[in-house]
């Protein structure tokens, strides 16, 4: 069971902003920062990045302080019996870098909504919002390496993937980014695996299926509304990512669906 004490997003402060519990709260306290921030560890001050996640367990010392000319943060203080937390690895008091801020952000601003408004479902759904952030600082905590550069692809993909049919080229996402082409195109591939192009085609095609199997537009019209100026072009490239031409893949698509319906 998790009591929210209090949760805030966006909490703003000047730079005179001091945090200082010595013997720290008698609940967890995990702190999200959107400014850089200095916090006390190992016995000195250390300035860590925007984006910076610490959590701090009952009676431990908390100090931090603002750094530049505004301090703002996302913060919860709660309590809680639940593993996902008490048992957790990550670690306590030692700031680390969120790998997708704006995915936990609105975690936090959901968690205010559950906290503001006792409705039916508040707590389950409470519990709900605390372990899929958790899941996200775990997440962050084993990756590697996260670069101020990194949070500007995470942006660029996920336009990519809300708006697969924008006109992307190497050139305009690079322009995106104030990067060479040839930057860009290795730092996607070192951070996701993937090539840009590949990743533009992947969440393109992707579309595609959703409108061929729920649908009723032309594969003229899925092609245009998915970034293709050219119908072959298009199936072309769905053929070789599906292995059907799109014709092909409404009807098994369609076929599929029929076969589950209950026989009346």
């Amino acid at each position: 069971m998790t009591n929210i004490y209090y949760v805030e997003t966006e909490a703003t402060h000047t730079n005179s902003f001091v945090f200082d519990i010595p013997k720290g709260h008698d609940c967890w306290l995990l702190v999200v920062t959107h400014t850089p921030a200095l916090f006390w560890v190992n016995g000195q001050l250390k300035e860590y990045p925007k984006h910076s996640a610490v959590l701090y367990q009952a009676h431990q010392k908390i100090y931090y302080r603002a750094c530049a000319d505004k301090y703002v943060n996302d913060w919860i203080r709660f309590d809680t019996n639940e593993p996902f937390v008490t048992e957790t690895v990550l670690p306590r008091g030692l700031p680390f870098s969120i790998a997708d801020p704006e995915y936990c952000h609105k975690l936090f601003q959901l968690l205010v909504t559950e906290h503001s408004f006792n409705k039916d479902f508040r707590e389950s759904s409470t519990d709900y919002l605390l372990r899929i952030l958790f899941n996200k600082l775990l997440e962050s905590y084993f990756q590697t390496e996260i670069t101020p550069q990194y949070y500007n692809l995470i942006d660029l993909r996920t336009e990519i993937y809300h708006n697969p049919g924008n006109n992307w080229t190497v050139s305009k996402m690079s322009e995106y980014l104030h990067l060479s082409p040839g930057y860009l195109q290795a730092l996607y591939k070192n951070t996701f695996g993937i090539s840009c192009m590949d990743d533009v085609i992947i969440s393109r095609i992707r579309l595609a299926k959703e409108y061929l199997m729920h649908g009723s537009f032309t594969i003229a019209d899925i092609a245009f509304r998915c970034g293709y100026n050219n119908v072959e072009h298009f199936c072309r490239q769905f053929k070789q990512k599906t292995g059907y031409t799109p014709g092909r893949f409404r009807n098994h698509a369609a076929n599929s669906y029929s076969e589950k319906e209950p026989i009346l």
